[in-house]
């Protein structure tokens, strides 16, 4: 079994935290008045759709790899809907699109890469979060 794990710290002298994984950096904070935040980084709604979107993004190209097919652009826009009290996400809707450098037709790769995305499975079929002291 693989695992993944990313750390937080809080940034010093304000309310933001700073997260990493490996080499790679973000500031995670609340908007701008919102329970001392100063809108320094992403909130954890931004979070989770740039998880959705940017691990579909990273699929499109190993699915597009796998077949053989060299992408050109991709856009890729994530819609969450939040609700309720305390605050849940409730439905995402992704929206991709993207072409063949030869300007063939995309749709393949992206059908193929709903069957593999990490997060998009995984907040499908959901997965249990333990939340230790």
């Amino acid at each position: 079994m693989a695992s993944v794990t990313v750390e937080l710290r809080n940034v010093e002298d304000t309310q933001a935290a700073m997260g990493w994984a490996g080499g790679h950096t973000l500031v995670v904070d609340r908007p701008e008045g919102k329970a001392g935040g100063k809108g320094l980084g992403f909130n954890g709604a931004q979070l989770l759709a740039l998880a959705l979107g940017g691990c579909f993004c990273n699929d499109l190209r190993y699915t597009a790899e796998e077949m053989g097919v060299s992408l050109g652009r991709i856009a890729v826009s994530v819609k969450l809907d939040l609700e309720g009290e305390p605050l849940l996400a409730t439905a995402a809707t992704m929206t991709v699109a993207c072409d063949g450098l030869d300007g063939s037709d995309s749709r393949a790769v992206i059908e193929r890469a709903k069957a593999t995305c990490m997060v998009s499975n995984s907040l499908r079929r959901g997965l249990p979060v333990t939340i230790q002291p």
